[in-house]
């Protein structure tokens, strides 16, 4: 292999094996550090991709038991609504029965059945 000659001195200019290899193949190795990072690179954006799932499963869960909280909120506001209209209900039939009873008392036609069946 020739090597070039510099006019100016008489001497040989010195061309580095490995970048004539490098030329030849048409590839480049990357130096180690630059592997190294791109690994870390890699490992670093799948950290991210990991702690972005997990953040957004996270804010899911979190919704999803914000509305199962509005939910039991309404179902207990329900709940404590019909308490009150059964017990609304109930004086109204214990008024109502009562007034039936006051009316039957003081019909003569309910009075002589009365007394059949005290009879018996």
């Amino acid at each position: 292999m020739d090597l070039p000659l510099d006019e100016e001195d008489g001497t040989f200019t010195n061309i580095s094996l490995a970048d004539d290899s490098e030329r030849r193949w048409g590839r480049r190795r990357p130096a180690a550090g630059t592997a190294r990072a791109a690994g870390m690179n890699a490992e670093m954006d799948a950290v991210e991709a990991e702690n972005q799932v997990e953040l957004e499963e996270k804010t899911r869960l979190i919704n999803q038991v914000l509305e199962l909280q509005h939910t039991l909120e309404d179902l207990s506001a329900r709940v404590d609504a019909v308490k009150e209209e059964n017990l609304k209900l109930k004086s109204e039939n214990q008024v109502l029965g009562q007034y039936i009873e006051n009316l039957m008392s003081a019909s003569s036609v309910f009075q002589t059945t009365d007394t059949k069946s005290k009879r018996k």
